[in-house]
């Protein structure tokens, strides 16, 4: 298999049937299920190995494994447990599910267990807090349904997305057939000029050797309320790749739904890159963090999610890349914080929130910030 580094467990799982075995199958379901858009993204990721060596939703001798020690049952470290929750009275162990997304068959579940999750414990151990004030917590709370379904499942279609999310197995084969560093660079937003800077930096590192490569790999399923829809992120994704073609860069998209989990969450875009054929991992300042919904003070501190992947890189056999601090400068363009305050430069500085409201009113936004094809994009959807 191309790739440098050996899936998550030794091997990377494919649970995808051919067309022909499908009708069978789908005949032996007792009942449908329409998934929501976070559990379509489990689904299509336990199917194509992203969430390798998992060959369905956990088990609850596997969910608690994961909660209380971040690792199956036997020891294999895993970040967050992959469930299937329901409010279902009626499903019981023994019947054959027909999952469908949007209406599509995309796969069937055996259903072997059914049990009541244990939510405070998840919620403490995996986000770090009992607060629905985060919104992780808010979705384990009150989104999920009271009981949780264990069982493997038999994938049929991949669900039709507007965003073409290329398979484990279909990234390995992009990449170069040498042995090759392949650094992962994972956003949840449109890709502006100081993380484009970012991750060609990273390629610089110290521990990356030369000649390595960059997956710009954004998730492009759930993430929070107020984020840029998928659709649109991909779109701006697709004329930045474009714009720049640089062959040191690999773009793929990817169907996971963000939980804002913070340290945990780091360790599970790890474990998925790690499956996509990535050695190397960018850990950001408050990586997968978020604030209270009602106080807006940050649930994880700053180098959180860097120790936790730092800690645990050697484990999961791969490398990190710390996410370099960049500055704008009038006089050299972008260069680290570090050197710009020791030369004395002047550095150029655009809040979010005012690279929003120049957005919204029209007004130019300069070419150090972002790219103009991804501003093109942006308008463009504030005016559908």
């Amino acid at each position: 298999m191309p790739g440098p580094i050996t899936p998550h467990g030794g091997a990377l799982i494919d649970l995808m049937t051919p067309i022909d075995t499908q009708a069978d199958l789908i005949a032996s379901c007792s009942k449908t299920v329409e998934l929501s858009d976070r559990n379509a993204c489990d689904v299509e990721l336990l199917a194509v190995g992203g969430f390798s060596p998992l060959k369905g939703f956990c088990t609850e001798e596997e969910y608690l494994s994961i909660v209380r020690t971040m690792a199956l049952p036997d020891g294999t470290i895993f970040g967050l447990p992959i469930v299937m929750d329901t409010s279902d009275d009626t499903i019981a162990v023994g019947d054959k599910i027909l999952l469908t997304y949007n209406g599509e068959q995309i796969a069937m579940m055996d259903v072997t267990e059914k049990y009541k999750p244990n939510k405070p414990l998840e919620a403490k151990m995996c986000y770090g807090t009992s607060s629905v004030e985060h919104p992780g917590v808010q979705m384990i709370c009150m989104e999920r349904g009271k009981f949780y379904l264990a069982g493997p499942i038999i994938g049929l279609k991949l669900p039709t997305r507007e965003f073409p999310c290329q398979t484990p197995a279909e990234v390995r084969a992009m990449l170069p057939l040498e042995d090759v560093d392949v650094v992962a660079f994972q956003c949840r937003n449109p890709v502006h000029r100081a993380h484009y800077e970012l991750f060609m930096h990273a390629l610089e590192a110290d521990n990356v050797r030369p000649g390595s490569i960059v997956l710009v790999h954004p998730t492009c399923g759930p993430t929070q309320d107020d984020d840029i829809p998928g659709s649109v992120r991909y779109k701006t994704y697709e004329v930045l790749k474009a714009e720049i073609d640089n062959p040191s860069v690999i773009w793929a998209y990817l169907p996971y739904s963000m939980h804002l989990a913070g340290p945990r969450e780091a360790i599970q875009h790890m474990i998925i890159r790690k499956n996509y054929g990535c050695t190397h991992f960018i850990i950001g300042r408050d990586m997968a963090g978020t604030r209270s919904c009602l106080s807006g003070e940050d649930f994880y501190g700053a180098f959180d999610a860097q120790n936790l992947a730092n800690a645990k890189a050697g484990e999961l056999g791969m490398q990190t890349v710390p996410s370099a601090a960049l500055a704008f400068t009038e006089e050299r363009g972008y260069v680290t914080t570090d050197v710009a305050k020791a030369e004395g430069l002047t550095m150029k500085n655009l809040s979010g929130t005012k690279f929003r409201e120049m957005l919204r009113s029209g007004e130019e936004i300069p070419e150090w910030f972002s790219f103009k094809s991804v501003v093109k994009v942006l308008r463009e959807s504030l005016d559908s």
